[in-house]
């Protein structure tokens, strides 16, 4: 309670805070273009085999295909296989023969690409098809891997270092690695890289949400979570143009990475979060940026007041709770309520993750252009966060993250009952899906840096975002139980996040009640197992 006095006393939302939301929401408009970034560098371009050079002539439905390339159920030609030799006599309309009793081989001269919509991918730079096809599911698999390295490995050190040198780190690593994916000579060196943009994509999403939670007043914390989720949902839609515009996966990989350098820069500039720093017993450096609010928010008398002494008083308890004690993930499980937090949460960001790139990146399966189903993907998440402000800004984030989990997990469900022909409804129901998860998605940041106390938050935080990342790497690999039941995927995609929604409303409500300092506050305080008395004091005017 007593940091949030100050931040009141120094402004509340002032001009400092906008400021800093703004800077730090930035580079959340290009993290969607690299967690998305596969739909288009790696999408599937029609395929064939490359025949000898003297029948060869680039030709994909051309009638002399016939005596060469084996025709598959749906009329259409093969993708991944050709005759052995020639079969001239397929040629002639009068003469029948049983086309399955022809010897046939796999692409032994490599494949022709139709380049007419895709013209540039990782897929025909390496020949990702066919018996090498799972290269990119893998791929993208790597990439979530580091995503979740990076959860484990940014989540402890920011604790312990801050979170400001970990935003800056990642901002550079992420424009490197970035960098270096693009320039790739090979698969292998791709993928390397990707895990290192993943590693990086962490850190700046953990530490990120973290500065802005602990700068921000109790009553707005809402509403700048959910303009930094439009900024994410922006750049789905900005990801779509820089694909469209730009062809070239190499072109399109340095787009999506450079402005990260741009954050770099001016991430010096960002203070730390004072809240950590006295916690951490760095008082000077911490009412030096205190005042540096105050100076910028127009309330310089208020800074001046403060010292050494005023901070110490003000925040007196949360300073003794800290004080001497050593703080480490098995925290998060030690006590009984943080322990059923951090098992709630976990189920709450896996199933969210998890059903969430189910979904989001196979968009070729709906039979549309990627570019307009992405729009729409991209698209929905604008009603979807705006209806999830005034849910957790009026009825509270259980509710919300409850909700949001089960109606996705029904609209993919239903799904299973749906005739394939009926194309647009099997669409809609799994854009209405995403849209729900990403409101998931929007309240599980605020959610989980309010339930965990400040001392704990960024191994929280980093733990909700590792689980989410074990989710990114599963639903790749799910896909291939269609091979034992064709409907296996949807009813795993849609069971999960029904039950971890269930699991969901065992977890305390946050909606009005400061962020808590020490773990003691969690397991003591009453107002952590209900709703604020207070909440109906939030108003529109509070929070937009």
């Amino acid at each position: 309670m007593a940091f949030q006095e100050i931040l009141v006393r120094l402004g509340g939302m002032g001009r400092y805070q906008i400021i800093h939301v703004i800077l730090l929401s930035l580079p959340v408009f290009m993290l969607a273009s690299h967690n998305l970034l596969q739909n288009f560098t790696a999408a599937i371009p029609k395929h064939r085999c490359k025949l000898n050079e003297s029948w060869e002539e680039g030709n994909f439905t051309g009638f002399w295909l016939q005596a060469h390339i084996p025709l598959e159920s749906n009329g259409k030609f093969s993708s991944c296989l050709r005759y052995r030799s020639p079969q001239f006599s397929l040629l002639n309309y009068n003469f029948t023969t049983n086309t399955s009793d022809l010897e046939t081989e796999m692409c032994a001269d490599g494949y022709m690409y139709d380049d007419s919509e895709y013209s540039s991918t990782i897929i025909n730079q390496w020949d990702l098809v066919c018996n090498q096809r799972r290269m990119r599911q893998l791929a993208q698999s790597i990439y979530m891997s580091g995503v979740l390295v990076g959860s484990i490995v940014f989540g402890g050190l920011s604790d312990k270092f801050g979170r400001r040198p970990l935003k800056i780190w990642s901002n550079l690593q992420m424009f490197v690695s970035g960098i270096g994916a693009a320039f790739a000579p090979n698969y292998v060196g791709y993928c390397v890289f990707r895990f290192l943009t993943g590693a990086s994509l962490s850190g700046i999403v953990l530490n990120s949400y973290s500065l802005i939670v602990e700068w921000i007043p109790t009553e707005w914390r809402a509403f700048t979570s959910t303009a930094t989720g439009y900024c994410y949902t922006t750049g789905q839609l900005v990801l779509v143009g820089l694909a469209f515009l730009i062809e070239d996966w190499r072109m399109l990989q340095m787009a999506a990475s450079i402005p990260f350098f741009i954050y770099f820069l001016y991430s010096w500039w960002i203070p730390e979060s004072s809240r950590w720093l006295v916690l951490g017993g760095k008082y000077e450096q911490a009412i030096k940026d205190l005042k540096k609010v105050a100076r910028i928010n127009g309330r310089m008398e208020e800074g001046e007041k403060l010292t050494v002494e005023t901070i110490k008083y003000d925040m007196q308890r949360e300073i003794n709770a800290a004080r001497g004690t050593k703080y480490s993930v098995l925290d998060l499980v030690k006590t009984p309520v943080v322990r059923r937090i951090s098992f709630c949460i976990c189920c709450t960001w896996f199933s969210t993750s998890f059903a969430y790139y189910g979904l989001a990146m196979d968009l070729q399966k709906f039979g549309l252009s990627i570019y307009i189903v992405q729009v729409i993907f991209g698209t929905v998440d604008i009603p979807a966060k705006f209806i999830s402000y005034f849910v957790m800004t009026y009825l509270g984030r259980r509710v919300l993250q409850a909700a949001c989990l089960i109606l996705a997990g029904i609209a993919i469900l239903v799904n299973i009952f749906v005739p394939e022909d009926l194309q647009a409804v099997r669409t809609s129901m799994a854009v209405f899906g995403k849209g729900c998860l990403a409101a998931s998605f929007n309240c599980a940041y605020l959610y989980t840096g309010e339930l965990y106390p400040t001392v704990i938050r960024q191994s929280g935080m980093g733990l909700g975002t590792m689980v989410a990342r074990l989710g990114g790497i599963v639903a790749p690999l799910v896909q291939m139980t269609a091979e034992y039941y064709i409907h296996l995927p949807l009813i795993i995609y849609s069971l999960c996040p029904i039950l971890s929604g269930i699991a969901a409303c065992f977890l305390p409500e946050t909606l009005g009640v400061p962020l808590p300092e020490t773990i003691q506050d969690v397991e003591s305080s009453p107002h952590r197992k209900m709703v604020s008395k207070h909440k109906e004091e939030i108003s529109l005017k509070d929070g937009i």
